[in-house]
C-alpha cells in the first residue's frame, strides 16, 4: 500500500460490479465485518479505512480538511483499482461522502445508500469543540462514552471501540473539521443517481428525521427505518442492512425476479420464497441474479429459443421435476404443445429414447392439467 491511498479492503469476483463501503468516524473497514463478504457474493466490495483510522496514513488530512477532500482520497482510491463508476454505501460522515460524491461526482457514481448520516450534522460548533478536545488530549477519553453514541444500551463491539481509542488525533480533529462544515441540504434536490436512507431507529447521532429530510428531498429516494439499531447500523444490525443493501444494488436481482415471475409463474416462484431459509438465502440470491437476471434476460436468444434449449438440457440430465415447470414455462413463453413434442422427439435422437419417453410421459401430464384449467 502506497502512502497516498487510504487501506482498504477487497472482496468478491474482480468481474463483479464495484461496490465501496465508507467508515464512520472513529471506526476502521472493520465497521462492514458482518455485511461485505455477504455482499462479496455479488459485487465486488472495497471498504475502505478514514486517514488515521486503521490502517490508513494520518497525513493524507490535516487541519481545515472537508467532506470533499475525504471523497477525492475516495476517488484516487477507485482510480488506482480501476474502477470508473461504482455503487457506494456510507455509514454518518461516509455517508456523508457518498453525498459529496452524488452532488459533485454524479458520473463516478452509480447508486448510493446513506446510512445513519445526515446533510448537516447539527452545526459546526460541537465538531470544532471536539476537534479542540481530541487535539488536545487524543480519542482515549471519547472512547469511553462511545458505546453510548454508538449502540443500543447493552450493546458494544470491543473492535470498534479499540479503533476509535487508537486513531490519529490530528486526523481525527481534521474529519471533525471537516463534519462541520459540511451541510448539502441545498444540493439534494440535484442528486440524480439511486438513493437509499437507512436510519438508525435508535439513533441519537443522526436520528431518523436526518434520514427523511434526504429522503424527501432527492428525487425518488427510498427510506428504511430499523428497529434496535443504533448510530453503527451495519455492525449492531447486520441482517437487516444486508436486506436493505441488497434489495437497492441488487438491479440484476430485482429484474431477475421479475424475469422469473414471468417465465415460472407466481405460484411457483411465491412458494420457492416461502421455503427460502438464511442457508439457502445466498443460493435463491444467485440463481435470480445470474440465471434469471443475466442469461435470460440476454437479448441474443429469444425466451421462445431458450426455452427449447432448456427443455432439452433438463431431458439431457434427467431432471423430470424441474422439466415439468419448464414445460409450463415454455407455454408462457408462446410454444405450442405440437413444437414442445418437436423438442423432445429431437431429444429421443440425441438423448436417447428412455430419456424422451419419461419427458413425453412428463410434458402430457403437465399439458393436460393446463387443458383441464
Amino acid at each position: 500500500m502506497t502512502s497516498e491511498l487510504l487501506n482498504h479492503r477487497v472482496e468478491g469476483p474482480p468481474s463483479a460490479p464495484p461496490l465501496l463501503l465508507g467508515p464512520s468516524l472513529g471506526t476502521s473497514y472493520a465497521l462492514w465485518d458482518k455485511v461485505a463478504p455477504e455482499l462479496s457474493a455479488a459485487h465486488r466490495v472495497v471498504r475502505w479505512d478514514l486517514p488515521g483510522h486503521g490502517g490508513s496514513p494520518a497525513g493524507l488530512i490535516g487541519p481545515g480538511a472537508s467532506v470533499g477532500d475525504l471523497a477525492g482520497l475516495v476517488l484516487a482510491l477507485a482510480d488506482s483499482l480501476g474502477i470508473e463508476r461504482f455503487a457506494y454505501a456510507g455509514v454518518s460522515l461516509g455517508g456523508a461522502v457518498g453525498l459529496h460524491l452524488a452532488v459533485h461526482h454524479p458520473d463516478r457514481l452509480a447508486s448510493l445508500a446513506v446510512i445513519c448520516s445526515s446533510a448537516h450534522f447539527n452545526g459546526a460548533k460541537p465538531w470544532e469543540e471536539r476537534a479542540a478536545l481530541v487535539r488536545r488530549e487524543g480519542p482515549a477519553g471519547l472512547a469511553e462514552s462511545a458505546d453510548a453514541r454508538w449502540f443500543t444500551p447493552g450493546f458494544t463491539v470491543p473492535r470498534l471501540v479499540q479503533d476509535h481509542r487508537e486513531a490519529d488525533p490530528d486526523a481525527y480533529a481534521a474529519c471533525c473539521d471537516a463534519l462541520a462544515a459540511f451541510d448539502l441540504r441545498d444540493r439534494l434536490a440535484e442528486i440524480a443517481v439511486p438513493t437509499l436512507a437507512v436510519a438508525g431507529r435508535e439513533d441519537p447521532a443522526t436520528p431518523p428525521a436526518h434520514l427523511r429530510e434526504i429522503a424527501d428531498a432527492v428525487p425518488d429516494a427510498g427510506l428504511v427505518e430499523i428497529p434496535g439499531a443504533s448510530h453503527l447500523a451495519p455492525a449492531e444490525q447486520p441482517e437487516a442492512v444486508l436486506t436493505a443493501l441488497r434489495t437497492h444494488f441488487g438491479g440484476p436481482v430485482r429484474r431477475g425476479m421479475e424475469v422469473r415471475r414471468e417465465v415460472l409463474g407466481d405460484a411457483h416462484v411465491d412458494r420457492a420464497q416461502a421455503r427460502q431459509t438464511p442457508f439457502t438465502a445466498r443460493f435463491q440470491d444467485f440463481i435470480s441474479r445470474y440465471a434469471w437476471g443475466e442469461i435470460w434476460t440476454d437479448p441474443t436468444l429469444s425466451r421462445r429459443e431458450r426455452s427449447m434449449v432448456t427443455l432439452t438440457a433438463l431431458v439431457a440430465h434427467g431432471h423430470y421435476d424441474e422439466l415439468g415447470m419448464h414445460v409450463r414455462a415454455a407455454r408462457r413463453n408462446g410454444l405450442t404443445p405440437e413444437e414442445i413434442g418437436a423438442v423432445l422427439l429431437q431429444t429421443a435422437v440425441y438423448c436417447g429414447v428412455p430419456a424422451a419417453n419419461s419427458a413425453f410421459a412428463v410434458a402430457q401430464r403437465v399439458l393436460e392439467e393446463e387443458a383441464a384449467g
